[in-house]
Protein backbone atom coordinates (compact mmCIF):
# COMPACT_ATOMS: atom_id res chain seq x y z
CA UNK A 1 0.00 0.00 0.00
CA UNK A 2 1.36 3.92 -0.61
CA UNK A 3 2.92 5.06 2.26
CA UNK A 4 1.08 8.26 1.69
CA UNK A 5 -2.32 6.70 1.81
CA UNK A 6 -1.39 4.72 5.01
CA UNK A 7 -0.18 7.91 6.43
CA UNK A 8 -3.75 9.96 5.50
CA UNK A 9 -5.42 7.21 7.13
CA UNK A 10 -3.61 7.69 10.16
CA UNK A 11 -4.08 11.10 10.71
CA UNK A 12 -7.64 10.59 10.38
CA UNK A 13 -7.56 7.78 13.25
CA UNK A 14 -5.89 10.47 15.71
CA UNK A 15 -8.58 13.40 14.39
CA UNK A 16 -11.33 10.79 14.79
CA UNK A 17 -10.19 9.95 18.39
CA UNK A 18 -9.45 13.67 19.24
CA UNK A 19 -13.31 13.68 18.48
CA UNK A 20 -14.62 11.30 21.06
CA UNK A 21 -15.37 8.50 18.77
CA UNK A 22 -18.22 7.38 21.47
CA UNK A 23 -20.22 10.72 21.14
CA UNK A 24 -19.24 11.23 17.36
CA UNK A 25 -23.09 10.83 15.60
CA UNK A 26 -21.16 9.54 12.68
CA UNK A 27 -20.73 6.67 14.63
CA UNK A 28 -23.99 7.10 16.76
CA UNK A 29 -27.09 4.85 16.80
CA UNK A 30 -29.22 7.94 15.63
CA UNK A 31 -26.83 8.40 13.27
CA UNK A 32 -26.90 5.02 11.53
CA UNK A 33 -30.74 4.92 11.86
CA UNK A 34 -30.61 8.36 9.79
CA UNK A 35 -31.65 8.59 5.89
CA UNK A 36 -28.64 7.67 4.10
CA UNK A 37 -29.90 9.84 1.01
CA UNK A 38 -29.80 12.87 2.91
CA UNK A 39 -26.90 14.86 2.84
CA UNK A 40 -28.60 17.50 5.98
CA UNK A 41 -29.19 14.71 7.96
CA UNK A 42 -25.31 14.38 8.26
CA UNK A 43 -24.37 18.06 8.43
CA UNK A 44 -27.19 18.94 10.56
CA UNK A 45 -24.85 17.52 13.87
CA UNK A 46 -22.29 20.07 14.37
CA UNK A 47 -19.87 17.81 15.28
CA UNK A 48 -19.61 15.77 12.76
CA UNK A 49 -19.15 18.82 10.56
CA UNK A 50 -15.23 19.01 11.00
CA UNK A 51 -14.72 15.28 10.68
CA UNK A 52 -16.30 15.49 7.27
CA UNK A 53 -14.36 18.23 5.98
CA UNK A 54 -10.93 17.21 7.07
CA UNK A 55 -11.71 13.72 5.04
CA UNK A 56 -12.61 15.07 2.20
CA UNK A 57 -9.95 17.39 2.58
CA UNK A 58 -7.54 14.72 2.96
CA UNK A 59 -8.85 12.64 -0.05
CA UNK A 60 -8.29 15.58 -2.30
CA UNK A 61 -4.26 16.44 -1.11
CA UNK A 62 -3.78 12.74 -1.87
CA UNK A 63 -5.12 12.74 -5.11
CA UNK A 64 -4.09 16.41 -6.38
CA UNK A 65 -0.49 14.74 -5.00
CA UNK A 66 -0.49 11.67 -7.23
CA UNK A 67 -1.70 13.46 -10.33
CA UNK A 68 0.93 13.11 -12.98
CA UNK A 69 2.39 17.08 -13.29
CA UNK A 70 3.22 18.35 -16.60
CA UNK A 71 6.29 20.36 -17.22
CA UNK A 72 7.04 22.54 -20.39
CA UNK A 73 10.53 21.06 -22.20
CA UNK A 74 13.03 23.11 -23.62
CA UNK A 75 11.45 22.93 -26.93
CA UNK A 76 8.21 24.53 -25.44
CA UNK A 77 6.28 20.87 -25.63
CA UNK A 78 4.10 19.69 -22.94
CA UNK A 79 5.66 16.53 -21.08
CA UNK A 80 4.45 14.37 -18.44
CA UNK A 81 6.77 13.50 -15.07
CA UNK A 82 8.59 10.21 -15.51
CA UNK A 83 6.04 8.17 -13.96
CA UNK A 84 3.42 8.64 -16.77
CA UNK A 85 3.83 7.80 -20.52
CA UNK A 86 5.89 11.02 -22.08
CA UNK A 87 4.51 12.76 -25.19
CA UNK A 88 6.55 12.28 -28.39
CA UNK A 89 9.62 14.42 -28.68
CA UNK A 90 9.97 17.09 -31.20
CA UNK A 91 12.89 15.62 -32.34
CA UNK A 92 11.56 11.82 -32.36
CA UNK A 93 11.20 9.29 -34.78
CA UNK A 94 6.94 9.33 -34.52
CA UNK A 95 7.27 13.28 -34.62
CA UNK A 96 9.72 13.41 -37.34
CA UNK A 97 7.13 10.51 -39.39
CA UNK A 98 4.10 13.02 -38.93
CA UNK A 99 6.74 16.04 -40.31
CA UNK A 100 7.65 14.27 -43.15
CA UNK A 101 4.49 12.07 -44.47
CA UNK A 102 1.68 13.28 -43.27
CA UNK A 103 2.06 17.16 -42.84
CA UNK A 104 4.56 17.83 -45.89
CA UNK A 105 2.55 17.16 -49.18
CA UNK A 106 -0.10 19.44 -47.69
CA UNK A 107 1.99 22.38 -47.39
CA UNK A 108 3.05 24.60 -49.91
CA UNK A 109 6.13 24.14 -51.64
CA UNK A 110 7.67 27.49 -50.74
CA UNK A 111 7.01 27.37 -47.00
CA UNK A 112 7.35 23.40 -46.83
CA UNK A 113 11.08 24.09 -48.33
CA UNK A 114 12.05 26.82 -45.76
CA UNK A 115 11.05 24.49 -43.20
CA UNK A 116 13.01 21.89 -44.43
CA UNK A 117 15.95 24.26 -45.16
CA UNK A 118 16.15 25.81 -41.28
CA UNK A 119 16.22 22.39 -39.96
CA UNK A 120 18.52 20.12 -42.24
CA UNK A 121 20.12 22.56 -44.61
CA UNK A 122 18.43 22.02 -48.04
CA UNK A 123 14.64 21.59 -49.29
CA UNK A 124 12.62 18.57 -48.95
CA UNK A 125 12.84 17.24 -52.39
CA UNK A 126 17.29 17.27 -52.01
CA UNK A 127 16.85 15.27 -48.70
CA UNK A 128 14.34 12.72 -49.89
CA UNK A 129 17.21 12.34 -53.00
CA UNK A 130 19.69 11.75 -50.72
CA UNK A 131 17.89 9.64 -48.69
CA UNK A 132 16.75 7.58 -51.64
CA UNK A 133 20.30 7.15 -52.70
CA UNK A 134 22.11 6.25 -49.35
CA UNK A 135 18.62 4.12 -48.25
CA UNK A 136 20.05 0.50 -49.59
CA UNK A 137 23.20 0.94 -47.99
CA UNK A 138 21.78 2.23 -44.54
CA UNK A 139 19.55 -0.92 -45.36
CA UNK A 140 22.52 -3.27 -45.01
CA UNK A 141 23.97 -2.03 -41.91
CA UNK A 142 20.85 -3.31 -40.18
CA UNK A 143 20.18 0.21 -38.66
CA UNK A 144 17.57 0.16 -35.75
CA UNK A 145 16.60 3.64 -37.03
CA UNK A 146 14.64 4.64 -40.09
CA UNK A 147 16.88 5.38 -42.96
CA UNK A 148 15.79 9.22 -43.69
CA UNK A 149 15.42 9.38 -39.86
CA UNK A 150 19.17 9.17 -39.68
CA UNK A 151 19.95 11.22 -43.08
CA UNK A 152 17.80 14.16 -41.17
CA UNK A 153 19.83 13.68 -37.75
CA UNK A 154 23.26 13.82 -39.88
CA UNK A 155 22.37 16.87 -41.66
CA UNK A 156 21.24 19.18 -38.73
CA UNK A 157 24.80 17.98 -37.83
CA UNK A 158 26.26 19.39 -40.83
CA UNK A 159 24.10 22.22 -41.19
CA UNK A 160 24.28 23.31 -37.36
CA UNK A 161 27.31 22.23 -36.07
CA UNK A 162 25.90 20.45 -33.36
CA UNK A 163 27.96 18.54 -30.92
CA UNK A 164 27.42 14.79 -30.12
CA UNK A 165 26.35 16.13 -26.95
CA UNK A 166 24.20 17.97 -28.34
CA UNK A 167 22.72 15.31 -30.69
CA UNK A 168 22.51 13.33 -28.24
CA UNK A 169 20.32 14.91 -26.11
CA UNK A 170 17.96 16.42 -28.51
CA UNK A 171 17.59 12.87 -30.04
CA UNK A 172 17.17 10.64 -26.75
CA UNK A 173 19.86 8.73 -27.96
CA UNK A 174 23.03 6.92 -26.63
CA UNK A 175 25.96 9.15 -27.43
CA UNK A 176 27.90 6.39 -28.89
CA UNK A 177 25.11 5.18 -31.59
CA UNK A 178 25.13 9.06 -32.81
CA UNK A 179 28.85 8.64 -33.14
CA UNK A 180 27.64 5.47 -35.40
CA UNK A 181 25.11 6.79 -37.54
CA UNK A 182 26.71 10.04 -38.22
CA UNK A 183 29.84 8.07 -39.49
CA UNK A 184 28.16 5.66 -41.16
CA UNK A 185 26.19 8.41 -43.20
CA UNK A 186 29.08 10.76 -43.96
CA UNK A 187 31.44 7.64 -44.86
CA UNK A 188 28.73 6.73 -47.54
CA UNK A 189 27.99 10.38 -48.50
CA UNK A 190 32.18 10.87 -49.36
CA UNK A 191 32.26 7.61 -50.95
CA UNK A 192 28.73 6.33 -52.77
CA UNK A 193 27.92 9.28 -53.62
CA UNK A 194 31.11 11.41 -54.54
CA UNK A 195 31.79 9.49 -58.00
CA UNK A 196 28.48 10.55 -59.28
CA UNK A 197 28.24 14.42 -58.32
CA UNK A 198 32.50 15.24 -58.03
CA UNK A 199 33.90 14.03 -61.45
CA UNK A 200 36.17 16.08 -64.10
CA UNK A 201 34.25 17.41 -67.19
CA UNK A 202 35.55 14.78 -69.40
CA UNK A 203 32.41 14.68 -71.39
CA UNK A 204 32.31 16.71 -74.63
CA UNK A 205 29.12 18.14 -73.67
CA UNK A 206 29.49 19.38 -69.92
CA UNK A 207 33.10 20.58 -71.28
CA UNK A 208 31.77 23.05 -73.13
CA UNK A 209 28.84 24.24 -71.28
CA UNK A 210 31.74 24.64 -68.59
CA UNK A 211 34.03 26.56 -70.90
CA UNK A 212 31.67 28.68 -72.50
CA UNK A 213 30.59 29.40 -69.23
CA UNK A 214 33.88 30.70 -67.75
CA UNK A 215 34.49 32.68 -71.32
CA UNK A 216 31.19 35.00 -70.49
CA UNK A 217 33.04 35.33 -67.45
CA UNK A 218 36.57 35.90 -68.11
CA UNK A 219 36.24 36.50 -71.62
CA UNK A 220 39.79 34.20 -71.63
CA UNK A 221 39.12 30.88 -73.90
CA UNK A 222 39.42 27.38 -73.10
CA UNK A 223 39.10 27.91 -68.90
CA UNK A 224 37.50 24.79 -67.52
CA UNK A 225 37.86 25.50 -63.87
CA UNK A 226 38.88 27.23 -60.87
CA UNK A 227 41.13 26.12 -58.46
CA UNK A 228 41.40 26.99 -54.95
CA UNK A 229 42.26 25.90 -51.43
CA UNK A 230 40.80 26.44 -47.66
CA UNK A 231 42.17 25.92 -44.04
CA UNK A 232 39.43 24.00 -42.19
CA UNK A 233 39.34 24.42 -39.08
CA UNK A 234 39.53 21.78 -36.19
CA UNK A 235 37.89 22.53 -33.06
CA UNK A 236 40.70 20.82 -31.38
CA UNK A 237 43.79 18.55 -31.94
CA UNK A 238 43.79 15.36 -30.81
CA UNK A 239 46.19 14.37 -28.24
CA UNK A 240 47.94 11.74 -29.85
CA UNK A 241 48.91 13.94 -32.97
CA UNK A 242 52.50 14.09 -33.35
CA UNK A 243 53.43 17.21 -34.94
CA UNK A 244 50.81 19.36 -33.96
CA UNK A 245 52.40 22.55 -35.26
CA UNK A 246 52.26 21.48 -38.80
CA UNK A 247 48.22 21.91 -38.40
CA UNK A 248 48.36 25.71 -37.30
CA UNK A 249 47.52 27.33 -40.70
CA UNK A 250 48.84 30.57 -41.74
CA UNK A 251 45.64 32.47 -40.09
CA UNK A 252 47.23 30.99 -36.78
CA UNK A 253 44.63 28.38 -35.70
CA UNK A 254 44.65 24.46 -36.01
CA UNK A 255 43.14 23.05 -39.70
CA UNK A 256 43.49 20.67 -42.51
CA UNK A 257 43.43 22.17 -45.96
CA UNK A 258 40.33 21.67 -48.57
CA UNK A 259 41.13 22.12 -52.19
CA UNK A 260 38.87 21.99 -54.75
CA UNK A 261 37.96 22.40 -58.13
CA UNK A 262 35.30 24.43 -59.32
CA UNK A 263 33.28 25.02 -62.42
CA UNK A 264 31.79 28.64 -63.29
CA UNK A 265 28.37 27.19 -61.43
CA UNK A 266 30.11 26.59 -58.28
CA UNK A 267 29.98 23.11 -58.64
CA UNK A 268 33.26 21.14 -57.47
CA UNK A 269 34.71 19.17 -59.88
CA UNK A 270 37.58 17.75 -57.71
CA UNK A 271 37.80 17.72 -54.15
CA UNK A 272 41.48 17.03 -52.57
CA UNK A 273 41.86 16.87 -48.09
CA UNK A 274 45.17 15.35 -47.99
CA UNK A 275 47.44 17.58 -46.05
CA UNK A 276 47.61 19.45 -42.43
CA UNK A 277 46.80 23.29 -42.62
CA UNK A 278 50.34 24.20 -42.16
CA UNK A 279 51.02 23.23 -45.90
CA UNK A 280 51.33 25.84 -48.63
CA UNK A 281 48.77 25.12 -51.51
CA UNK A 282 51.44 24.40 -53.87
CA UNK A 283 52.53 21.85 -51.86
CA UNK A 284 49.14 19.88 -51.55
CA UNK A 285 48.41 20.41 -54.86
CA UNK A 286 51.26 18.34 -56.23
CA UNK A 287 50.53 15.66 -53.59
CA UNK A 288 47.16 15.28 -55.00
CA UNK A 289 45.75 13.09 -57.29
CA UNK A 290 44.30 15.06 -60.05
CA UNK A 291 48.52 16.73 -60.31
CA UNK A 292 49.37 13.72 -61.10
CA UNK A 293 46.51 12.91 -63.63
CA UNK A 294 47.37 16.09 -65.60
CA UNK A 295 51.12 16.10 -65.54
CA UNK A 296 50.48 12.07 -66.77
CA UNK A 297 47.76 13.66 -69.34
CA UNK A 298 45.61 10.89 -67.48
CA UNK A 299 42.94 13.24 -68.04
CA UNK A 300 42.10 13.86 -71.69
CA UNK A 301 39.96 16.86 -72.55
CA UNK A 302 38.92 16.80 -76.57
CA UNK A 303 38.63 20.63 -77.23
CA UNK A 304 42.18 22.23 -78.46
CA UNK A 305 41.62 25.37 -79.90
CA UNK A 306 44.48 27.51 -81.84
CA UNK A 307 45.54 31.03 -80.34
CA UNK A 308 48.06 33.02 -82.27
CA UNK A 309 49.33 29.89 -83.87
CA UNK A 310 49.48 27.68 -80.53
CA UNK A 311 47.80 24.85 -79.47
CA UNK A 312 45.85 25.60 -76.35
CA UNK A 313 44.06 22.59 -74.55
CA UNK A 314 41.65 23.37 -71.30
CA UNK A 315 43.44 24.65 -68.53
CA UNK A 316 42.47 26.07 -64.96
CA UNK A 317 42.95 29.26 -63.10
CA UNK A 318 44.53 29.74 -59.70
CA UNK A 319 45.98 32.50 -57.58
CA UNK A 320 50.35 33.00 -57.58
CA UNK A 321 50.27 30.33 -54.57
CA UNK A 322 49.76 27.78 -57.07
CA UNK A 323 52.67 26.61 -59.88
CA UNK A 324 52.32 27.73 -63.07
CA UNK A 325 51.92 24.83 -65.89
CA UNK A 326 50.33 24.38 -68.84
CA UNK A 327 46.98 23.09 -67.53
CA UNK A 328 46.85 25.61 -64.44
CA UNK A 329 48.15 29.09 -65.29
CA UNK A 330 48.47 31.87 -62.62
CA UNK A 331 48.67 35.56 -62.88
CA UNK A 332 51.73 37.30 -63.80
CA UNK A 333 51.76 39.98 -60.34
CA UNK A 334 49.81 40.17 -57.48
CA UNK A 335 49.83 43.90 -57.71
CA UNK A 336 49.42 44.80 -61.37
CA UNK A 337 53.09 45.57 -61.75
CA UNK A 338 53.16 43.68 -65.72
CA UNK A 339 52.67 45.05 -68.92
CA UNK A 340 49.07 46.54 -70.00
CA UNK A 341 48.53 43.15 -71.58
CA UNK A 342 49.49 41.00 -68.47
CA UNK A 343 47.49 43.60 -66.23
CA UNK A 344 44.62 42.70 -68.15
CA UNK A 345 44.75 38.74 -68.06
CA UNK A 346 45.32 38.52 -64.76
CA UNK A 347 42.24 40.99 -64.22
CA UNK A 348 40.37 38.18 -66.52
CA UNK A 349 41.88 35.79 -64.73
CA UNK A 350 41.02 36.70 -61.44
CA UNK A 351 37.43 37.07 -62.58
CA UNK A 352 37.34 33.14 -62.99
CA UNK A 353 39.27 32.28 -59.88
CA UNK A 354 35.93 33.78 -57.92
CA UNK A 355 33.60 31.31 -59.27
CA UNK A 356 35.55 28.78 -56.81
CA UNK A 357 36.10 31.53 -53.95
CA UNK A 358 31.93 31.84 -54.04
CA UNK A 359 32.00 27.91 -53.86
CA UNK A 360 33.98 28.07 -50.69
CA UNK A 361 32.10 30.40 -49.02
CA UNK A 362 28.99 29.30 -50.28
CA UNK A 363 29.77 25.65 -48.76
CA UNK A 364 30.92 26.91 -45.24
CA UNK A 365 28.00 29.02 -45.49
CA UNK A 366 25.31 26.33 -45.52
CA UNK A 367 27.16 23.25 -43.72
CA UNK A 368 28.42 25.50 -40.66
CA UNK A 369 30.58 22.36 -39.07
CA UNK A 370 33.14 23.33 -41.35
CA UNK A 371 33.66 26.60 -39.54
CA UNK A 372 34.80 24.92 -36.53
CA UNK A 373 35.50 20.88 -37.27
CA UNK A 374 34.48 19.48 -34.00
CA UNK A 375 34.87 16.01 -35.34
CA UNK A 376 38.03 13.88 -34.59
CA UNK A 377 41.07 14.13 -36.71
CA UNK A 378 40.35 10.37 -38.37
CA UNK A 379 37.55 11.57 -39.61
CA UNK A 380 37.63 14.97 -40.79
CA UNK A 381 38.72 14.33 -44.13
CA UNK A 382 35.15 12.35 -44.74
CA UNK A 383 33.41 14.80 -43.45
CA UNK A 384 34.61 17.36 -45.05
CA UNK A 385 33.75 15.20 -48.37
CA UNK A 386 30.18 14.71 -47.31
CA UNK A 387 30.09 18.39 -47.23
CA UNK A 388 31.50 18.74 -50.44
CA UNK A 389 28.66 16.02 -51.83
CA UNK A 390 26.02 17.75 -50.12
CA UNK A 391 27.63 21.13 -51.57
CA UNK A 392 27.34 20.27 -55.35
CA UNK A 393 23.36 18.66 -54.58
CA UNK A 394 22.05 21.78 -53.26
CA UNK A 395 24.06 23.84 -56.34
CA UNK A 396 22.78 21.19 -59.01
CA UNK A 397 18.97 21.19 -57.69
CA UNK A 398 19.60 25.22 -58.00
CA UNK A 399 18.98 25.77 -54.16
CA UNK A 400 18.96 29.19 -52.44
CA UNK A 401 22.68 30.65 -51.66
CA UNK A 402 22.83 31.30 -47.73
CA UNK A 403 24.93 34.03 -46.87
CA UNK A 404 28.70 33.29 -47.51
CA UNK A 405 31.00 32.53 -44.99
CA UNK A 406 34.03 35.55 -46.04
CA UNK A 407 37.56 33.85 -45.72
CA UNK A 408 40.40 35.81 -44.29
CA UNK A 409 42.79 37.65 -46.60
CA UNK A 410 45.08 35.46 -48.75
CA UNK A 411 48.82 36.01 -48.54
CA UNK A 412 51.35 34.24 -50.46
CA UNK A 413 54.14 33.75 -52.70
CA UNK A 414 54.24 31.99 -56.05
CA UNK A 415 56.46 28.38 -55.41
CA UNK A 416 59.63 27.85 -56.40
CA UNK A 417 59.71 25.76 -59.73
CA UNK A 418 60.71 22.42 -59.33
CA UNK A 419 63.10 20.38 -61.42
CA UNK A 420 60.91 17.86 -63.15
CA UNK A 421 58.70 20.89 -63.86
CA UNK A 422 60.59 23.36 -65.90
CA UNK A 423 59.96 22.10 -69.08
CA UNK A 424 55.83 22.66 -68.08
CA UNK A 425 56.49 25.64 -66.59
CA UNK A 426 58.32 27.85 -69.70
CA UNK A 427 55.66 26.16 -71.69
CA UNK A 428 52.86 27.34 -69.24
CA UNK A 429 54.82 30.91 -68.79
CA UNK A 430 54.79 31.24 -72.97
CA UNK A 431 51.07 30.23 -73.04
CA UNK A 432 50.15 33.00 -70.39
CA UNK A 433 51.52 35.53 -72.39
CA UNK A 434 49.94 34.44 -75.80
CA UNK A 435 46.85 34.06 -73.94
CA UNK A 436 47.12 37.51 -72.85
CA UNK A 437 48.32 39.59 -75.74
CA UNK A 438 45.32 38.48 -77.28
CA UNK A 439 42.72 39.01 -74.66
CA UNK A 440 44.15 42.72 -74.70
CA UNK A 441 44.21 43.00 -78.38
CA UNK A 442 40.54 41.91 -78.60
CA UNK A 443 39.25 44.40 -76.04
CA UNK A 444 41.52 47.25 -77.67
CA UNK A 445 39.85 46.80 -80.62
CA UNK A 446 35.97 47.26 -79.23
Amino acid sequence: MDQSFVLMLSNLLHLHNYLDPSTSPLFSDSALSADASSPSSLLSSTSAAPLLFFTLASVLSYLASHVPKKTTSAAGAKTSSPSSSKSPSEFSVAAFRALSTERIWAMEAPLRDAQWRSLYGLSYPVFTTVVDKLKPFITQSQLSLPSDYAVAMVLSRLSHGLSLKTLASRYGLEPYLISKIINMVTRLLATKLYPEFIKIPVSRRRLVDTIQGFQELTSLPNVCGAIDSTPIKLHKLSPDVINGSMYFCKHGFPSVLLQVVSDHKKIFWDVCVKAPGGYDDATHFRDSLLYNRLISEDVVWDKVISVRAQHVRPYIVGDWCFPLLPFLLTPFSDNRTGTPAQNTFDEALMKGRKAVEEAIGLLKGRWKILQDLNVGLNHAPQTIVACCVLHNLCQIAREPEPEMWQEPEENGQAPRVLENEKSFYYYGESLRQTLADDLYQRLSSR
